[in-house]
């Protein structure tokens, strides 16, 4: 069973792609960046406050998929600068609390949406009984 997802309250794709794609019991979550639904960027220039906003809107992926932050068995951050690492990981933090994820970070040159300093893609598994 293949199925794709888009979130409510979430700005639309970008290009060619959709918010997820669930395939059995595991989905596969597009790189969420720090904007809200017209596209801006969340957060100014603070990588933090941005984190933050990728997380919200992770969630709001999850939450349409009926996944929870405890599912995500995986996540891929993307960063414009290695020094931002620790303010984007208290973030991680938050988001999952006591959840521990595989993960990998990138340095990247740039990011899609101007001014974006970090984008996060994730895998989850949402469990059969939902």
């Amino acid at each position: 069973m293949r199925q794709e997802i888009r979130a409510e309250n979430h700005h639309p794709p970008i290009g060619h792609y959709t918010d997820a794609v669930r395939s059995g019991d595991l989905l596969y979550l597009s790189g969420c960046g720090p904007t809200g639904v017209d596209l801006e960027v969340v957060g100014g220039d603070d990588a933090g406050a941005q984190a933050q906003q990728v997380y919200a809107n992770i969630g709001k992926v999850l939450d349409a998929a009926g996944a929870r932050p405890q599912d995500v068995l995986s996540v891929t951050t993307y960063l414009t600068d290695p020094a931002d690492g620790h303010v984007v990981n208290d973030a991680k933090r938050e988001f999952f609390g006591e959840a521990r994820t595989a993960s990998a970070t990138v340095i990247v040159a740039d990011l899609m949406v101007p001014g974006a300093k970090v984008e996060v893609q994730a895998v989850a598994r949402i469990p059969s009984e939902r």
